[in-house]
């Protein structure tokens, strides 16, 4: 089973945060919500940051601005994934080239729509 950290996930179900973690399981993922405020989204236990997860995820798609992408880059590098999904809003030059710099690859999507849910139906 394909595991995702989901970072900036949310319990406000109108929320890109939320709709990813709800298109993730609906996909069969095994999922890791990840938001430093919540302790379960959608009946699943929340991590605070992405060092705290108990298994190297496979993708990590993040729903965060590119502020705070920049400041979590070196933990999701450290942590490790095989793919780093940027979403809509996630994105700037600076966010790609520290991913670069940190060995992340780097895809630019909508990870929603990638798994195959749309946004409108969640």
């Amino acid at each position: 089973m394909k595991s995702v950290a989901v970072i900036g996930a949310s319990n406000d179900r109108s929320k890109y945060g939320n709709k990813a973690v709800r298109a993730f399981q609906r996909a069969g993922y095994k999922v890791f919500p990840v938001h430093p405020a919540q302790t379960e989204v959608e009946q699943l236990p929340c991590y605070k940051n992405v060092r705290d997860l108990p298994e190297k995820p496979a993708l990590v798609s993040v729903y965060v601005g590119p502020e705070r992408l920049l400041q979590i880059l070196p933990d999701i590098a450290a942590c490790g994934c095989d793919e780093l999904w940027l979403n809509p809003g996630t994105v700037s030059q600076e966010v790609l080239d520290k991913a670069k710099e940190l060995g992340l690859k780097s895809v630019q999507l909508c990870s929603i729509i990638a798994v195959g849910s749309s946004p409108s139906e969640l």
